[in-house]
């Protein structure tokens, strides 16, 4: 668990045990998406086409079918809410001409972002036993998600969205319950349990934490809630020592200063005026 905006690390067990990420992959999916958009390279209305290799995709997917199109914005809202596997594969594709292309160009970012311990195989997340990641990794990529690409990120608290007539949720069961929470990215197979990088924001302070393995869906959110809580207590308490540290400072400045040379005023005598003499009148 780490503060948003100086990353610094909050809390930590095990962070930087390797553990496979599932969806939480389509992460730096995004990433590399918005980067290609603020390249100029794609636009949201874009139309990228679906190929037979995308449309055999696993579920959880959106039923796209070989030889469709699907415009960059509802690829983007397909992939941070419902997840869609068909959908993943098709970005890479568009980006990088294969999957297996994308994939390194995921894991020269994840270099980038300082994601030591990560590397990527595919878009989409479905298991592969070389697919690894941390929790620190992680955090470090929601941070990057948020910091360089903050209009984008929005996408995450997307709540639902409709497509071909579909209605498809948000598997983030937090979003609208805890309060402040506006994302990330839930993920889950059988080898990797349940997963959820959440963020949440409270004032000016937001936390970013990182869940992962849990055994099911209620577990990875109680966890997650007992880590934003504790995090906002942190960060109240950090910012609490902070101020009074700079108070303190500040007063010591104050009493330690004596006036130098420079500062002493020199004031100048004035002559006294000459006393008046007085006549006194009889009557």
């Amino acid at each position: 668990m780490i503060d948003a905006r100086t990353g610094q690390t909050l809390q930590a067990s095990h962070a930087d045990s390797r553990r496979y990420p599932a969806s939480l992959t389509k992460m730096m999916t995004l990433y590399l998406l918005f980067d290609a958009i603020d390249r100029g390279k794609v636009k949201p209305g874009t139309r990228m086409r679906v190929s037979r290799r995308a449309a055999q995709q696993p579920p959880t997917k959106l039923g796209l079918r070989f030889g469709q199109t699907i415009t960059v914005r509802n690829a983007i809202l397909a992939l941070a809410t419902k997840s869609a596997n068909d959908v993943a594969v098709v970005v890479a594709e568009a980006l990088a001409g294969t999957e297996w292309s994308f994939a390194r160009q995921m894991n020269a970012k994840a270099r980038a972002l300082g994601m030591k311990h990560t590397t990527f195989r595919n878009a989409s997340g479905l298991h592969h036993p070389k697919q690894v990641t941390t929790a620190r990794d992680m955090a470090r990529l929601g941070r990057a998600l948020l910091r360089n690409h903050p209009r984008q990120s929005r996408v995450f608290a997307t709540r639902s969205f409709q497509y071909h007539g579909n209605r498809y949720a948000n598997h983030n069961r937090l979003l609208g319950v805890y309060g402040g929470m506006d994302g990330i990215k839930t993920g889950y197979t059988n080898a990797a349990g349940y997963n959820l990088v959440g963020t949440a924001r409270r004032g000016k302070t937001r936390i970013i934490a990182v869940v992962l393995g849990q055994r099911s869906a209620a577990a990875r959110n109680t966890r997650m809630t007992a880590l934003l809580n504790s995090g906002f207590r942190k960060a109240a308490t950090v910012a609490k020592v902070a101020e009074t540290k700079a108070r303190t400072k500040a007063g010591t400045r104050v009493a330690r200063w004596k006036p130098k040379a420079r500062d002493t005023i020199s004031v100048e005598r004035l002559p006294t005026p000459a006393r008046r003499s007085t006549t006194a009148l009889g009557g």
